[in-house]
């Protein structure tokens, strides 16, 4: 099945949990665009308080314990023997990281709406406004369903594999560096920004069309692949685009801001 659901598909299912997951790094909080619009019956997921534990020397956006998360999402109606269906405004940069959540933590059937709000508002469906409450789900938490890479990892692959750093380009060079205190990549990684994953209208590219991007970045058959950023929100999408492409990837969800927390750690730049 494929990782991506479409407006007209999302409208003809019934059944599912439908998480909307609009964020932007530094704010505004997404909840307000999710009052005044949003899929019907869908639930407002904060993914800093719901996809990610507190900040610190893990990361930006760690990854919350199994009972922090099986918690947020019974809260939001999440269940097992339910499909979920997670979107945000258009790229799917935000919910790839419910995406893969959910799938690392054990959900069966997680798809993300290709094109998000936006590419349902162009299909003429219908929106609704305000808060959605969702009646109590009865997910089990069950890590481990999606691979995932600490530091030390990270480093390896980058020698003996491919390691894509999904950030902009110029953050990779360490050109810029306005979000982490240190600017640079982890040596060995290949920049592999995360917008050339999907077209201008924020819908991914067709699978054919990802797998000779990531062949040529040298994510091919019988090597192992993994990816970061900055703080493991648009990494997921880089492992979602992979996953589209059929490329299994392992998601070092600390990224550069846990990389960068320890000094000893080295830095490459151009």
């Amino acid at each position: 099945m494929s990782p991506l659901i479409t407006p007209s598909e999302l409208s003809g299912l019934a059944g599912a949990t439908i998480l909307d997951v609009r964020w932007k790094l530094g704010g505004p909080p997404g909840i307000e665009s999710y009052r005044e619009a949003h899929v019907p019956g869908a639930v407002f997921c904060d993914l800093d308080a719901d996809l990610a534990a507190p900040a610190g020397a893990a990361g930006r956006h760690p990854l919350p314990s199994a009972e922090r998360f099986q918690e947020a999402m019974r809260r939001l109606g999440v269940s097992d023997s339910r499909p979920v269906v997670v979107y945000d405004e258009a790229d799917s940069t935000a919910a790839a990281r419910a995406w893969w959540a959910l799938r690392h933590f054990g959900h069966p059937d997680v798809r993300v709406l290709d094109g998000g709000l936006r590419a349902w508002i162009s299909e003429d469906l219908p929106v609704a406004e305000g808060d959605q409450a969702a009646a109590p789900g009865d997910f089990v938490a069950r890590p481990g369903g999606m691979p995932v890479l600490d530091a030390e990892q990270a480093a390896e692959l980058a020698g003996d594999g491919v390691l894509l750093d999904a950030r902009a380009a110029e953050r990779y060079r360490g050109e810029v560096e306005q979000v982490d205190p240190v600017a640079g990549h982890i040596p060995g990684a290949v920049s592999a920004p995360t917008g050339e994953n999907v077209d201008p209208a924020g819908r991914f590219h067709l699978p054919d069309f990802l797998r000779e991007r990531f062949n040529t970045l040298g994510a091919v058959p019988g090597v192992r692949v993994g990816a970061y950023c900055g703080s493991g929100v648009t990494a997921a999408h880089e492992v979602l685009a992979l996953e589209v492409a059929g490329i299994q990837a392992a998601l070092y969800v600390g990224s550069w801001s846990n990389w960068v927390a320890d000094p000893s750690r080295p830095v490459a730049t151009g």
